[in-house]
């Protein structure tokens, strides 16, 4: 697409008769060569110029101080010779996707989703398709995605500071089509986990007044509840294009990050930029096949992540015993199909029933600036 920006104006005072008598001078080769590299650098492979240096700001206000931020904004836009930013706010109705599309038209260079994790992934659904930047200003619960590209949490300074002088790294866009009950079909992007069961009953399940004062400790009790459920899915699934099976799981979750909230390390093969999605089905037994999983999601996955091997993990090679409870897959397309509809969540938002979901990913496809 055309990128927007700075023009070139001619100002009066030069005639075509002092153009001829104005006297021809040497050039210097080397500066000649440098003002040819400057000119190249200003336009793009379409010949345009370049967009301005300037920044939108989607901004959450139940979870943002706006006057707090624009400090930390104004400093580093202006340390960083930037326009003054756009603000635009998220509404309950879209938490961010149209606001990052404005702000692309606009084309500014990068856009800032403070927030929560439900403001970071509508943010990346609207950039979806654009080179724009994502830059990330924590400000939610669980911040994953921050979490997983080692961002700093709960300081604006450091983070403002990343969104306008940071270095820009390409990172995997997950897409999950929905299939509701009715028939009709809805697409969404997400950054981080989508699936069934457990992480959805722990959104679903988890005291938002607790949520708020003790943060991710919130969720410890929610999983308590979560897990006396018990709920056990029938589903049927593909994974790229192999032959499809039928399973019966406590919980299906697909992602892209290995680390979850309160430092859970769930799937430890799991890269934001590889280009494939990592599957985790939960199908624990009682109390000690729900022990087994702990222990391994809390314990040891943490030890394996820190070993060269640690790759060798879901799979279980390497002569490793093989645990029921945890069945790991991997793919770049993973096909669910479901006996009854169950609730879909991606990036910690409810999504509703469904029942059938895709999940796609669209390797490096986004942009985020990192320190």
């Amino acid at each position: 697409m055309g990128r927007s920006g700075g023009f070139v104006r001619f100002d009066g005072g030069v005639t075509s008769e002092s153009i001829s008598a104005a006297p021809i001078q040497d050039t210097d080769p080397d500066v000649a060569t440098a003002t040819a590299e400057e000119t190249a650098e200003k336009v793009d492979e379409h010949g345009d110029p370049p967009r301005p240096r300037l920044a939108a700001v989607v901004f959450n206000p139940t979870k943002v101080d706006r006057k707090v931020l624009g400090a930390a904004v104004e400093a580093a836009e202006t340390a960083a010779g930037y326009e003054p930013s756009m603000w635009i706010e998220t509404t309950a109705e879209d938490p961010g996707v149209s606001m990052a599309r404005e702000a692309v038209e606009s084309g500014v260079r990068v856009v800032l989703a403070a927030g929560g994790d439900g403001t970071v992934r509508a943010v990346a659904e609207g950039l979806r398709g654009s080179d724009t930047a994502l830059a990330l200003v924590p400000a939610g619960t669980g911040n994953l995605l921050a979490r997983n590209l080692g961002l700093t949490l709960g300081n604006f300074d450091k983070s403002v500071a990343t969104a306008f002088a940071g270095q820009e790294r390409d990172i995997d866009l997950g897409i999950a089509t929905m299939r509701r009950e009715n028939g009709s079909i809805e697409e969404r992007a997400f950054l981080v986990l989508g699936g069934i069961g457990l992480d959805v009953q722990m959104i679903v399940n988890t005291d938002e007044k607790l949520k708020e004062r003790a943060g991710w400790l919130a969720y410890a009790q929610a999983i308590g509840r979560s897990v006396k459920g018990g709920s056990r899915v029938k589903l049927r699934y593909r994974i790229d294009d192999g032959e499809p099976h039928e399973a019966r799981v406590h919980s299906l979750m697909v992602g892209n990050v290995s680390v979850l909230t309160g430092d859970v390390v769930l799937l430890p093969d799991a890269e934001l930029d590889d280009g494939v999605l990592d599957v985790v089905a939960l199908r624990p037994d009682g109390v000690v096949g729900w022990a087994n999983v702990m222990y391994r999601v809390l314990i040891e996955h943490r030890i394996m992540r820190r070993k060269a091997d640690s790759t060798t993990l879901p799979l279980n090679k390497g002569g490793r015993k093989r645990l029921d409870s945890l069945h790991y897959l991997r793919g770049r397309t993973v096909e669910v199909r479901l006996d009854e509809p169950e609730v879909f969540e991606i990036d910690g938002d409810d999504m509703g029933e469904v029942v059938g979901f895709t999940l796609t990913v669209e390797p490096q496809a986004l942009t985020v600036r990192v320190p």
